[in-house]
């Protein structure tokens, strides 16, 4: 079963699935991911997320006004 279609909040137009890229480690692309809690420095460069719950996140943006709108379920 297919998604409905979203419109956009701002301005009615419609809104296309993408993603925000994130750079990794030794630049490695991968898909913005949220992470629970507060950001907490890291011993040397980055930040600590072992143990914290991580969901890759969603992103539509909308075609007409550029709204972005993202979602980590």
């Amino acid at each position: 079963m297919s998604e409905p279609e979203m419109n956009c909040p701002k301005c009615k137009g419609s809104m296309e699935e993408g993603y925000i890229l994130d750079l990794g480690h030794a630049g490695s692309r991968q898909v913005a991911t949220w992470v629970e809690g507060p950001p907490q420095p890291g011993a040397w460069l980055g930040l600590k997320i072992k143990g914290l719950r991580q969901i890759p996140q969603r992103t539509f943006r909308c075609t007409g006004c550029g709204y972005l709108e993202s979602y980590a379920r």
